[in-house]
């Protein structure tokens, strides 16, 4: 087993010593961590309300989540919370792309539909 020695002087080892590293980096990545967190939070916003209009959800594992809200509220609010206490906030970066386009997405398809 191999021990690595922490700044503050603990040891800790294997997937212990990662966990503690990215659970202490949340406030030097707060900005990265925030944006991932809003931007799920923005999406499942920007969902439910296309649907209430009217419009389908092409992703069929939400349409499926939509009807159970519960679950919904599970998938889109607390792993996207547990994903950036997890990771590293440079990790995040392709995750908070991919999620900007997918929330420009959404914008342009509900401003589509009201005209």
């Amino acid at each position: 087993m191999v021990f690595n020695t922490q700044a503050k002087g603990r040891l800790s080892s294997g997937v212990g010593a990662s966990w503690w590293d990215s659970s202490a980096t949340f406030r030097k990545c707060t900005a990265e961590k925030a944006s991932f967190i809003l931007l799920c939070q923005l999406d499942l916003t920007l969902t439910v309300l296309a649907m209430s209009l009217g419009l389908a959800e092409l992703n069929p594992f939400i349409r499926y989540l939509v009807q159970i809200p519960a679950l919904l509220l599970v998938v889109k609010l607390a792993i996207p919370i547990l994903i950036a206490w997890a990771m590293p906030g440079r990790l995040l970066w392709p995750s908070i792309g991919l999620l900007v386009l997918v929330v420009v997405w959404n914008i342009k398809e509900l401003v589509i539909s009201l005209l």
